[in-house]
């Protein structure tokens, strides 16, 4: 179980991303990034953003778009972060979804 510090640094840190994530980056027309999940390490150096991506079929977009805005991303950030350690950030893409839908299809197979 995560500290009450840390859940409140992942909720800080989530919103400050997702104003960061609306103003800087420019995706294509038609496709839409949401912050499914922060989680900091409990040494406060690390943060995984887990983004679910629509359609999913542009998940590899998104991933190579968010590598290369990674260090424009992180520096805004760091500005409106007043802590330390900074965490350094990466992002990967939740495929929570896709993983849920494979298992409702099973299921009305079974059934």
């Amino acid at each position: 179980m995560a500290s009450m510090r840390i859940i409140k640094v992942n909720n800080l840190i989530k919103q400050l991303l997702a104003e960061i994530m609306e103003r800087e980056l420019s995706l294509k027309i038609g496709v839409f990034i949401t912050i499914a999940k922060v989680d900091t390490s409990p040494d406060l150096r690390y943060t995984r953003m887990f983004v679910s991506v629509f359609p999913e079929q542009e998940s590899h977009y998104v991933s190579e778009t968010l590598k290369k805005e990674l260090p424009k991303i992180q520096k805004h950030l760091y500005r409106k972060l007043h802590m330390k350690p900074l965490p350094k950030i990466s992002f990967e893409i939740d495929t929570t979804a896709q993983e849920a839908d494979k298992v409702e299809k099973i299921l009305k197979e079974i059934f």
